[in-house]
């Protein structure tokens, strides 16, 4: 782009048009990354086309003061880049009336929730954003930033931000408000709902209390499923756009077409009608938010850790590999779907023809190395439940335990090995723990024991599965001795061979 090009903003070519003009803010954003604005911020300009209403959006970024500084040089808007092999097509929402840096201004979070004009408040914090311990899923008491919320001043944490918030409506005899979770959590409404009053319950004495009372009348904590993939912004990306839009555009967002939104219908205060965008309101958010963690999320996880050890540096490139493929079919048909309750009307054979064409989706660039980010956490909501109802019934399932060992070989490789790049570009908040285990652990089964059933990294319950540990622990081991490929033919053969497998072993070919 030439250096006379405008910036992205509303003097900017009709190509930069914003979708709508969102008027006054009714939503509170906590989460100002690229899923949010690549997701609800669409299904909301969408809703505002259709119905209008007061429901522009305040986005909140945890940390991140470029991407506020950025959208307020390009008057709050950027564009939406829907990518396949074959076009790139621009979208841009227009919908945020405001953006600030929480951790900057984390008082001014408090005011907004307070803000009677703010009737819904939803999150994209990610699983590590919720201050919660995985292993009692409460509130985590020991962690630094929740101990400083309890004990007053502005909050820093999510859950502190949302609980004093809410204290602080309370006390202004607020109108009604929702907090809707967007984050892949299970029954993430619920989970917010009992993080936030465990923190008001903490509070001395009874500081808590005409808060804990307004949100029994006031305030609703509906339950969502997410589903769109959204790989990194890249230089090349941003170039790309500026240049069909005619104006420059430094954080636009890639997504791919799929886009997907389940949602409880239980907001206090009303909601846009997002429906226009394709939301759907139902009942059934649980039966959708297993078959996405598990189907998709769970199965993504395998892909990513398997391709990054197989050199594979993006997630078209690894299921372009026949024995990761022939995995990611075992995993997601005999050992994730039996877990599932699919949600009514759904059809659960081209919902997974569907998932393979998103991954095969060459144009996005998703990296393997983004996908297993943060495993430890993602990892604990995905695979402990599948894993144990197979254990119970008599069957190993051992796509799951290549999986934890693709896992594990990726963040804590066993001395001598080598994982690779993509492995190692992998970040993980037990990565540092994990490698201190490796670095003396005398076998894959060594591994696989301190790390599940010691350090207890997926839970408690699996901890005690001396099988299912020590076959994880063999397919370390393999792929230190024998290589990935080795492992995946191992797992692959035992899925198909299993004597109570609930598929036909040609039903796991293409």
């Amino acid at each position: 782009m030439s250096n006379d090009t405008p910036v992205l903003g509303r003097t900017t070519p009709a190509s930069a048009a914003p979708l709508v003009s969102p008027g006054s803010a009714g939503i509170l954003h906590l989460g100002l990354g690229s899923f949010h604005r690549a997701h609800q911020a669409v299904y909301t300009a969408a809703a505002l086309q259709a119905d209008g209403g007061d429901w522009g959006i305040v986005g909140v970024a945890s940390r991140s003061r470029a991407i506020v500084d950025a959208l307020h040089a390009q008057d709050l808007l950027y564009s939406v880049a829907t990518i396949t092999p074959g076009s790139t097509t621009l979208t841009v929402p227009g919908v945020h009336t405001d953006a600030f840096v929480g951790a900057e201004e984390p008082e001014r979070v408090v005011s907004q929730i307070a803000d009677p004009g703010i009737r819904i408040v939803t999150l994209t914090v990610t699983e590590n954003g919720y201050s919660y311990s995985p292993a009692t899923q409460h509130l985590d008491l020991d962690d630094a930033v929740v101990r400083a919320d309890l004990a007053g001043g502005a909050p820093r944490s999510a859950v502190g931000q949302l609980a004093r918030g809410l204290q602080s409506r309370a006390a202004a005899g607020g109108a009604p408000i929702s907090v809707l979770s967007c984050d892949n959590l299970s029954s993430n409404g619920t989970h917010t709902e009992k993080l936030v009053r465990e923190f008001l319950s903490e509070l001395p004495g009874s500081q808590g209390a005409e808060a804990l009372a307004f949100l029994d009348r006031h305030v609703t904590f509906p339950s969502s499923m997410v589903d769109r993939i959204v790989p990194a912004t890249t230089p090349e990306l941003r170039a790309r756009v500026s240049g069909l839009l005619g104006a420059r555009d430094d954080v636009p967002v890639p997504a791919e077409p799929f886009t997907m939104w389940a949602i409880e219908d239980r907001f206090a205060g009303g909601r846009p009608a997002w429906e226009a965008g394709g939301a759907v309101f139902t009942d059934e958010v649980g039966r959708y938010e297993q078959m996405k963690v598990r189907l998709l999320n769970g199965t993504h996880s395998l892909i990513a850790y398997l391709g990054a050890l197989s050199g594979a540096g993006t997630i078209p490139e690894a299921i372009a590999l026949d024995g990761i493929e022939s995995a990611a079919r075992a995993v997601m048909r005999a050992e994730y779907e039996p877990s599932i309750e699919l949600p009514s009307g759904v059809d659960v054979r081209a919902y997974e023809s569907e998932l393979f064409e998103r991954w095969a989706n060459s144009a996005l660039g998703h990296r393997t190395s983004q996908v297993g980010t943060d495993g430890s956490v993602k990892l604990r909501q995905r695979i402990p439940e599948p894993a144990l109802l197979a254990l119970h019934r008599g069957d190993m399932p051992h796509l799951i335990a290549l999986t934890v060992a693709g896992y594990l070989s990726c963040l804590a490789p066993l001395p001598g090995f080598d994982p690779g790049v993509h492995a190692a570009a992998m970040t993980d908040g037990a990565r540092e723990r994990l490698a201190a285990l490796a670095a003396t652990a005398r076998s894959g089964h060594d591994l696989a024991r301190r790390a599940i059933a010691e350090l207890h990294l997926f839970g408690e319950e699996i901890a005690s599965q001396d099988a299912f540990i020590a076959r994880v622990g063999e397919f370390i081991d393999t792929i230190r001795r024998r290589g990935v490929d080795a492992a995946i033919s191992d797992a692959v053969s035992a899925s198909r061979t299993t004597t109570s497998s609930l598929i036909d072993a040609e039903e796991l070919q293409p």
